[in-house]
């Protein structure tokens, strides 16, 4: 089958969603939103807890902006920077609060309630409890349901994107620039995979939190959108910020389950397992406010050299029981069914995988590099994150950059549908064997296994040339068996993995100064670049195995 539509957007998050609501005003604009999930509510901003940053009454442009510089290693981009504290508060109250009426909590005289997160230095953060993702993706998802000109199709995976490099049959069009066509799309229930052909197409698949062993992201986030885009030529910006959320529940069977950062704001401590307090040893000026990568590293610091399991997280001692309760509803109740009473007893945590800085490169509008193939939320790289993720500024980030790549688009006359005669349909080259899920399973926790182990919160030369070695042959055994398999989304998902994998392997070596995430144990003095060429070979860059 061949679908033809005014604009695909992939991916149905924050970022996916306030596009394709902003794309839909048109009523005569036909958007189609397609996701991998069954439910079009699933999404990365979903389980998002702490909030989105708002501008507080004792804030301003100027003081967010310094937050999130000072927050990302002074490797922001400024204009980026400057677009989100500027447009910010505008879109998420149009959008936001008297578009979709998320309800955000608001003080006994009606005005909203503001709270503070770590690495911020005031009170900024709109927030419901400790759902405000889980409220925000039932809001907008309710809000374009509504909508005639917008079909949501679940249970669906982009397989990768259709380009004039790759599939157009003109022979001509190898000679013009790189130009998105769409994509092919595997319907996960039929095992089909159909054509999908659009003037514009959005990517919007979230982050990769999932090829790490330990992460507070769901299944979904595998990198299937970095790995397209990458596929497809897409420019690949400061893919060796990877994220890690310093505190995640550390309980057997408690899936990594995030611990919100507000916490932290709200006046909790993190202690050893005997009792000591340790953050202002590692940040004297912030001591538990200080930015993420300084508490994750200091938590992983401690739990290496001391060998402790984990560390707690009070906030026991530091408000009354029904106040935590009413704060933070979901983290409580996770907790007490996991064991642990938080309004008297302190919290197990370790770090985990939580949010990707770099992505595939966008300008002010989410254009990328290819034609006609833009990029919103996390899977992008706007350049306002630099080397480290200010808590609560990615939802605004989607939200911002999700409404202007919507303008963008419907502000331009020159997107055509390419004629489906110039696109092939899907070419199944297995030979029909179903994928064994054993072998899934393995090469899946493999990869997993060696990012966490290599490419994780602290990483070292003779680390990462391990890394490279063993991801670029776990990447061709993958290859061969996606080519010899029937598809499916397992099969789909395992292979943008590994590419993922090697994305940000590549990145980390290269880059040997340690800055914000990226942390080099063995970092020299100069800034390493922080763009590179994915193709050269690794024996050019010196690499040691």
């Amino acid at each position: 089958m061949c679908i033809e539509t005014d604009v695909l957007v992939i991916g149905c998050g924050i970022a996916g969603a306030a596009a394709a609501l902003g794309l839909a005003q048109d009523q005569k604009r036909r958007v189609l939103v397609v996701t991998r999930a069954p439910s079009p509510e699933e999404s990365n901003t979903r389980y998002a807890q702490g909030g989105i940053v708002g501008r507080g009454p004792e804030d301003s442009a100027e003081l967010l902006a310094q937050d999130i510089k000072s927050a990302g290693g002074q490797r922001c981009l400024p204009d980026a920077v400057r677009i989100l504290v500027e447009e910010g508060p505008e879109v998420l109250n149009r959008v936001l609060i008297e578009g979709a009426e998320v309800q955000f909590k608001r003080e006994k005289e009606g005005s909203l309630a503001y709270a503070r997160e770590g690495g911020h230095s005031t009170r900024r953060i709109l927030h419901v409890g400790d759902t405000t993702g889980h409220a925000i993706a039932g809001a907008l998802i309710h809000q374009l349901k509504q909508l005639p000109n917008v079909t949501l199709w679940t249970d669906v995976t982009a397989v990768d994107l259709i380009t004039s490099a790759h599939h157009d049959q003109d022979p001509l069009a190898l000679y013009a620039p790189v130009q998105c066509y769409g994509a092919y799309i595997l319907d996960v229930k039929e095992r089909t995979v159909h054509r999908v052909l659009a003037r514009a197409t959005v990517l919007a698949t979230g982050g990769l939190g999932r090829i790490y062993r330990h992460t507070t992201n769901p299944e979904g986030a595998r990198g299937d959108g970095l790995a397209m885009a990458y596929r497809a030529g897409a420019h690949v910006i400061n893919a060796e910020y990877v994220q890690f959320h310093p505190t995640t529940l550390a309980v057997p069977g408690a899936e990594n389950f995030l611990i919100s950062e507000a916490l932290r704001g709200e006046g909790a401590h993190l202690y050893t397992p005997d009792g000591r307090h340790f953050m202002e040893q590692y940040s004297p000026e912030w001591g538990d406010l200080a930015p993420r990568d300084i508490v994750a590293r200091a938590i992983h610091t401690e739990m290496i050299t001391h060998g402790y399991p984990y560390v707690f997280l009070d906030v026991a001692t530091h408000g009354n029981a029904n106040s935590i309760r009413e704060r933070f509803p979901t983290i409580y109740t996770t907790c007490r069914d996991a064991g642990i009473e938080i309004t008297t007893e302190p919290i197990p945590v370790v770090p985990a995988a939580h949010y990707f800085c770099g992505g595939v490169r966008v300008d002010e509008w989410g254009r990328t590099t290819v034609e006609h193939l833009y990029a919103v939320g996390e899977v992008s790289c706007t350049g306002v994150h630099g080397a480290n993720r200010l808590a609560s500024t990615s939802l605004l980030e989607g939200l911002v950059w999700g409404d202007r790549a919507a303008r963008d688009i419907a502000s331009r006359s020159d997107l055509e549908v390419v004629s489906k005669d110039r696109i092939p349909p899907w070419e199944d080259v297995g030979n029909h064997r179903e994928p064994d899920p054993a072998l899934i399973h393995r090469d899946r926790r493999t990869i997993q296994d060696t990012m966490w182990l290599y490419v994780g919160l602290a990483r070292n030369t003779h680390r990462l040339a391990r890394a490279l070695n063993d991801l670029d042959h776990l990447s061709n055994v993958i290859e061969r068996f996606y080519r010899g398999t029937r598809l499916n989304d397992e099969l789909i998902g395992l292979r943008n993995m590994v590419q993922a994998a090697r994305i940000i392997t590549q990145a980390a070596w290269h880059n040997r100064s340690s800055c914000g995430t990226h942390y080099r144990e063995d970092a020299q003095e100069h800034n390493g670049p922080a763009t590179y060429d994915h193709n050269e070979p690794h024996w050019k860059q010196g690499i040691e195995f």
